[in-house]
C-alpha cells in the first residue's frame, strides 16, 4: 500500500486518469457482459479505446471535482451554513458527498454523456435521468465511505466504485 500511496501522492492527475481509465472501462465491460449474459464488449475496439481515454479524462475531472468541493464544504462550515456535526468524522464526509453528488455530479454525469455521444456518432440521452438518480441511492453512499477515508485512497475508491455500480447498472437494466 505504501508504493500505492507514493504513486497517487507523486502523480495525482496521471493515477486518477490511470484508474479511471482501468476501472471505469472494466465497469462498462462488465456490464456488458452481464446485459448480453455472454462475454462482449460494449462497443468495437476503436470505440472501446475512445472510452479509455473518456473515463481518463473524466478521472481527472473528478480528481479536480473532489478537491474543489472540499474547498466549497469548508467555506460553507466557515460561513455556518452547515451543521456543527459536518466539521469533522462522518459528517464531513457525508457533507462533502452530498455537496459534491448534488452539484458537481449531474455536470460531470451529462459531460460523461457527451464523451459517449462522440464515441459512437450519436445523440441520445437516453438513461441519463435514470444515471442522475443514481447519485442519490448509489453514489451519496459510497461517496460517504469514499470521503471518510486519507485522501490518497479517495480517488482509488471512487474508480473501484464506478466497477461496482457497472455490475449493479448491469443487473437491473432492463
Amino acid at each position: 500500500m505504501e508504493s500505492y500511496v507514493n504513486w497517487v501522492s507523486a502523480n495525482p492527475l496521471f493515477s486518477a486518469a490511470v484508474q479511471f481509465a482501468v476501472l471505469g472501462t472494466l465497469g462498462e465491460v462488465l456490464s456488458s457482459c452481464i446485459q448480453k449474459k455472454r462475454i462482449a464488449l460494449p462497443c468495437n475496439l476503436a470505440q472501446l479505446a475512445g472510452k479509455v481515454l473518456a473515463w481518463a479524462l473524466l478521472g481527472i475531472i473528478i480528481k479536480y471535482g473532489f478537491a474543489g468541493m472540499k474547498g466549497f464544504t469548508l467555506a460553507l462550515l466557515d460561513h455556518q451554513m452547515l451543521p456543527v456535526f459536518m466539521n469533522a468524522g462522518i459528517g464531513w464526509a457525508f457533507a462533502v458527498s452530498v455537496l459534491t453528488n448534488l452539484f458537481f455530479g449531474p455536470q460531470m454525469m451529462f459531460f460523461h454523456r457527451l464523451e459517449d455521444n462522440l464515441i459512437s456518432w450519436k445523440w441520445d440521452l437516453t438513461g441519463l435521468t435514470r444515471a442522475w438518480w443514481t447519485l442519490i441511492w448509489f453514489w451519496i453512499p459510497a461517496h460517504t465511505v469514499t470521503f471518510s477515508l486519507p485522501k490518497e485512497y479517495q480517488i482509488g475508491l471512487a474508480a473501484v466504485w464506478s466497477v461496482v455500480l457497472g455490475l449493479i447498472m448491469g443487473l437491473t437494466k432492463k
